[in-house]
């Protein structure tokens, strides 16, 4: 069986030859793709929802503003799950897709939804997308220097 496998090759050394290109073409295109960072982003895509809601208790929060909103954002494509949290005066929904959508797509099917979502609300409390963020959040460049 061996013998045969490896008589093969020496038959066909142009077709071995060939397919040895391909396959080194194809790591080096897949090389030149590859996102290569300092500090790579480990977090997943997620759309932050938070909403001012002073002088309702954390029940009302969670009734009137987090529920409807919650709703809303489980219809959309790619949502691999929504969390909540209802304080005193805040209620903080999050939105995480799956790691390959795109976090510009993410925000604008969250922006879509959340318009919806706005007619549910009671009038006076309005809902606001969080900034982008990632797991590394801010990295601050300090430089020392003195004068000899």
């Amino acid at each position: 069986m061996t013998d045969n496998f490896i008589a093969f090759f020496y038959r066909e050394r142009l077709l071995v030859a060939v397919v040895s290109m391909l396959i080194v073409a194809g790591g080096i295109l897949a090389l030149r793709r590859l996102n290569v960072d300092a500090f790579p982003d480990v977090t997943p895509v997620q759309v932050e929802i938070d909403t001012d809601s002073q002088g309702l208790a954390p029940q009302e929060v969670e009734q009137l503003i987090t529920f409807p909103i919650e709703n809303e954002m489980n219809g959309i494509s790619g949502v691999t799950r929504v969390e909540s949290e209802s304080k005193f005066g805040l209620s903080v929904v999050t939105v995480y897709f799956s790691d390959d959508t795109d976090i510009y797509f993410a925000r604008q099917q969250v922006f879509e939804r959340l318009s919806a979502a706005k007619d549910s609300i009671p009038t006076g409390f309005e809902p606001q997308m969080g900034p982008i963020t990632t797991g590394t959040g801010q990295i601050c460049d300090i430089a020392f220097t003195w004068d000899e």
